[in-house]
């Protein structure tokens, strides 16, 4: 930090500010990270939420240092509490739960129920990678992805450009329909015109799970899913496969 106000001596009087805000930032990196580094850490939801098992079963993990019991409830069990869902603790905070193919479906919803020292209650899990909103109750929930047949991708990805063109874009905004446009609508109907227009880069607003539309996305609540009222991840996929082949 030091080089930084002998390079900028206009630095010198808010040294006190920079080193506090430098201070901050190193703590909590060490709070996320620990000794390990923070990509390692960002990359969390390969290990936790719901996964496919070799075996072709699932496994779930959840990090709930607080909690004393965690069970997965949904569709597939009434939203019950039963045995057969409950996580088993695995140390460190850790917890686990294994389950045959057959126990959940694809667009099942779900969500944890924790009790913890002094209460309980309904959780979305943290590392989740789709919710939905339901269109009655505004509630959200998890739900299981695993489509039938998964997408297919047709084209590869792009090398680096060295002098990048960059559209940014809403994909709920790019309608002249009054709307919230979707994946589906982007690609047909702004993709072309984008690349005619000669941008070789795509930068998306809003795309992580965000309960407020009005927000602009800013407000994420599921930081590993996609925003559902604009589409399926297939959707997405297929957008981004498109915008690649251009």
């Amino acid at each position: 930090m030091k080089k930084i106000y002998e390079t900028d001596p206009w630095l010198e009087p808010f040294r006190e500010v920079i080193d506090e805000r430098h201070r901050q930032i190193a703590q909590t990196r060490a709070h996320i990270a620990g000794d390990g580094r923070l990509a390692d850490a960002v990359n969390n939801h390969i290990y936790y939420g719901l996964h496919r098992a070799a075996d072709g079963g699932w496994v779930f993990r959840e990090y709930a240092p607080n909690a004393t019991k965690i069970w997965l409830v949904g569709d597939f069990n009434n939203w019950k509490r039963t045995e057969g869902y409950r996580l088993q603790p695995v140390g460190d905070g850790n917890w686990e739960l294994k389950l045959p193919a057959m126990f959940l479906r694809h667009g099942d919803l779900y969500k944890l129920y924790l009790e913890w020292p002094g209460g309980a209650g309904e959780r979305i899990p943290a590392y989740v990678t789709r919710a939905v909103q339901d269109p009655e109750t505004k509630i959200f929930s998890a739900q299981v992805w695993a489509p039938e047949t998964p997408y297919r991708w047709k084209n590869g990805r792009p090398g680096k450009h060295p002098n990048p063109f960059i559209y940014e874009c809403h994909i709920g905004m790019s309608s002249e329909e009054e709307k919230v446009a979707s994946f589906d609508d982007f690609r047909r109907n702004v993709l072309p015109r984008v690349a005619k227009l000669g941008y070789d880069v795509i930068q998306i607003m809003a795309l992580q799970e965000h309960p407020y539309y009005g927000s602009f996305g800013y407000q994420v609540s599921n930081f590993f899913a996609l925003s559902s009222r604009f589409g399926t991840p297939e959707e997405f996929k297929a957008l981004v496969d498109e915008a690649h082949g251009l």
